[in-house]
């Protein structure tokens, strides 16, 4: 809380200092930080950071300083209203994430915001009354109905797939897609392309995409965030700030591994300024080192000289 105080003391910010200590920092640190600074200062930590910061790299550091749940609810909510709904947004947080207790709070505003079966698949993931584990003597069942409601069927029944693509593991879904390939010859990927379209098929091959491989799913959104002219900077911060403590070193990996490129170069290209040393630091997963850090605080005298 001191170390930030002084980089935004008296005129000019900075700003270096704060991208250092915040990205070595877990959220829950953060929000006991923003704790200590109104206690100390009597000020909240967030207004003050926002008012000294601008542009991209503000948005960054806001995002970083927002509780993780909080966060998601808040991307849920804006994807969801105004005019038009973020179909994008709703489909990456809901396919992807663990269920938590907000779910319920939120399918009110998706059930008016959405319709059809992009709504049914949607009110499912918010339930989150997905399965735990695998269960042996559904996988074949599963992978028949899979069949039968799809390629098997003049027309489709998309209930089936909802059903159970929302309802299960990834685990459970992993063993069902090798089942359904031997039974009908197709990877599910094709069926739901021949089978469904527009915002359903999206959030079904995202739900497809996760089971597989959940760093793969965000790997392959940060690539789409930056390839080509111009960045998605909306979907750059959510996933490098959201994954940052969950699976990043997997994300790198996969990354890496789909692409001719590496996501540290990848950011080094379409970002600059403190924005982009920001959003390195988050990709080496710069994650408290405990002993050097409070080390490194405990070198502060009463002066405030390191």
């Amino acid at each position: 809380a001191e170390v930030l105080y002084k980089a935004m003391k008296g005129l000019g910010t900075d700003e270096d200092a704060i991208l250092q200590l915040l990205t070595a920092r877990s959220n829950a640190q953060r929000q006991e930080i923003k704790a200590a600074y109104k206690t100390l200062h009597g000020k909240d930590l967030v207004d003050n950071l926002m008012s000294e910061l601008g542009g991209k790299f503000e948005s960054l550091i806001a995002t970083l300083m927002t509780p993780p749940i909080m966060y998601e609810v808040t991307c849920l909510r804006d994807a969801i209203k105004g005019a038009g709904t973020d179909e994008k947004v709703l489909v990456e947080i809901l396919a992807s994430r663990s269920p938590n207790e907000h779910n319920d709070d939120l399918e009110e505003d998706v059930t008016g915001d959405t319709g059809g079966h992009f709504k049914r698949m949607l009110v499912v993931l918010l339930q989150a009354s997905r399965q735990q584990g695998i269960q042996e003597d559904l996988i074949q069942s599963d992978a028949q109905a899979l069949f039968v409601a799809g390629e098997q069927k003049y027309g489709t029944d998309e209930g089936q797939f909802i059903t159970i693509l929302g309802n299960r593991s990834n685990a459970h879904l992993r063993r069902v897609f090798e089942e359904y390939r031997r039974l009908s010859g197709y990877e599910i990927e094709e069926s739901i392309q021949r089978e469904t379209s527009g915002t359903l098929q999206e959030v079904l091959l995202a739900v497809v995409k996760c089971a597989r491989s959940v760093p793969g799913y965000f790997a392959d959104s940060l690539y789409g965030a930056m390839k080509g002219a111009g960045t998605d900077d909306q979907t750059l911060i959510r996933i490098m700030v959201s994954r940052s403590e969950v699976d990043m070193l997997d994300i790198r990996a996969e990354f890496r591994k789909r692409f001719a490129t590496s996501l540290h170069k990848m950011i080094q290209g379409d970002t600059s300024g403190d924005y982009r040393k920001a959003l390195l630091l988050l990709c080496g997963v710069r994650l408290v080192d405990v002993c050097f850090r409070v080390c490194q605080l405990n070198k502060f005298n009463s002066s405030g000289v390191m």
